[in-house]
């Protein structure tokens, strides 16, 4: 700069003589790394969360690094920290199908799609400082602390809700099965009564979670 007019840039190596005049100011144009503190937000479903995101970016246009922003190390903090905010409000933690929400993008499990989502909002954020985003993901996840011990709880409910769903699929699957293998190579005959003994008492024993005692039946079903 002289006199406070941009004179030009120089981002070749090697040795140049510059008038003494001259206000010369040095940019790294170095990848820098990035890690923004955890901030407490709201996913897209009200629950809070806790959220971090890792940045590497570099100068592209030393012009704007230098002019268009005061500092812009801190204008890189500031709108990364605006940009992971704006991301948790988009999407929700995760899927909960027991309340009919089932969204195809979501933080924990969408990873790839999130951290693309990132990636174009804090280019369009930093562009103007003359940043380049060369990579950026979400470093850090969790459900804050208040809730956290909750939607454990629910996540595992969850699971075993599923886990019992496919039991008793099977279970059904096996009791027909069997049903079929006896009508056809006839080795008892069953009325509906019998049937529905044996389907009953099949079922128990192929859904329970615990050993199952039998029980021997030395009468008829009547008596």
């Amino acid at each position: 700069m002289l006199f406070g007019k941009y004179i030009g840039t120089i981002k070749d190596n090697g040795l140049y003589w510059a008038n003494p005049l001259y206000k010369k100011r040095s940019i790294s144009l170095r990848a820098s790394n990035f890690d923004s503190e955890r901030v407490k937000v709201n996913d897209k479903l009200g629950n809070p969360i806790m959220i971090s995101t890792i940045l590497v970016w570099k100068v592209s246009n030393t012009f704007k690094a230098a002019f268009d922003v005061d500092n812009y190390e801190n204008f890189v903090r500031v709108q990364s920290d605006a940009a992971v905010r704006k991301l948790a409000s988009l999407y929700p933690y995760d899927n909960f199908n027991d309340e009919g929400i089932e969204e195809d993008i979501t933080l924990r499990a969408s990873v790839n799609e999130v951290s693309e989502a990132l990636e174009k909002e804090l280019s369009e954020r930093l562009s103007m400082a003359g940043i380049e985003v060369l990579e950026a993901r979400i470093g850090y996840l969790a459900y804050a602390q208040e809730i956290a011990n909750a939607m454990l709880k629910r996540q595992q409910a969850t699971a075993i809700v599923a886990a019992r769903h496919k039991i008793v699929e099977g279970a059904v699957s096996m009791v027909e099965m069997a049903l079929e293998e006896l009508n056809k190579k006839e080795i008892v005959e069953l009325d509906e009564e019998r049937k529905a003994a044996m389907v009953s008492n099949l079922m128990v024993i192929l859904c329970s979670d615990k050993e199952v005692a039998p029980v021997l039946n030395t009468g008829t079903l009547n008596h």
